[in-house]
């Protein structure tokens, strides 16, 4: 049974960010909220926790998972940036964007595009997600909370706690933080693709 935390939006409580990064830390799968919608959340090389993404949500081996990052320092640690990209990856975060980039030998071989070799990478603004990085020191490797059955993510904390209290450990709950998932930017080949639009507006990488 998922352990619920009803946390404040701005300033989420102490206690519970402490709480829930000792569940992470130790292998336990999250669903927490970002600036642009619900997230399931685990740590870095946390295998059992990207397969159980990997089986809530039926992806294939195909799929982009984020690695969500505190900020720009922590992102570089883990992806590769040309001068070009840099400036425009760094115009654009923290905000509701995820970019696709080549990764580096930091980034577990299973979390990459087979043939690509990249991975998803973005920067979040919503207070609780950052107050998770902050404490936790790495980032959480993340994954839309978009259900195989359901057209838009889940918007509620009680909901998404219902619907899989079997499936995660935790749920961080501050209320509705939007249906719309990020906006995709694949960098891969060193100019901006824009895979998928959402919540970010995408007109600056067109």
């Amino acid at each position: 049974m998922a352990r619920y935390f009803d946390v404040h939006p701005v300033n989420p409580q102490r206690r519970s960010i402490d709480q829930v990064v000792r569940m992470i830390r130790s292998d336990g799968l999250v669903a927490y909220p970002t600036d642009s919608c619900y997230a399931l959340g685990c740590r870095l090389g946390n295998k059992e926790g990207l397969d159980r993404i990997r089986q809530i949500r039926h992806l294939d081996d195909r799929h982009h998972f984020t690695l969500m990052c505190r900020d720009f320092a922590q992102l570089g640690q883990f992806v590769h940036v040309d001068n070009a990209v840099f400036r425009a990856v760094k115009a654009a975060t923290p905000g509701s964007y995820t970019f696709i980039l080549p990764a580096t030998r930091e980034v577990p071989r299973r979390l990459l595009h087979p043939k690509k070799k990249t991975v998803g990478a973005r920067i979040t603004e919503h207070p609780v997600a950052q107050a998770l990085l902050q404490e936790l020191g790495e980032p959480l490797l993340s994954s839309t909370l978009l259900l195989p059955d359901q057209d838009e993510p889940l918007v509620q904390g009680w909901e998404i706690k219902e619907r899989l209290d079997n499936a995660v450990d935790a749920v961080l709950d501050s209320g509705e933080c939007g249906t719309e998932p990020t906006t995709v930017i694949d960098f891969s080949s060193g100019e901006p693709e824009v895979v998928r639009r959402g919540a970010g507006d995408p007109s600056r990488f067109e």
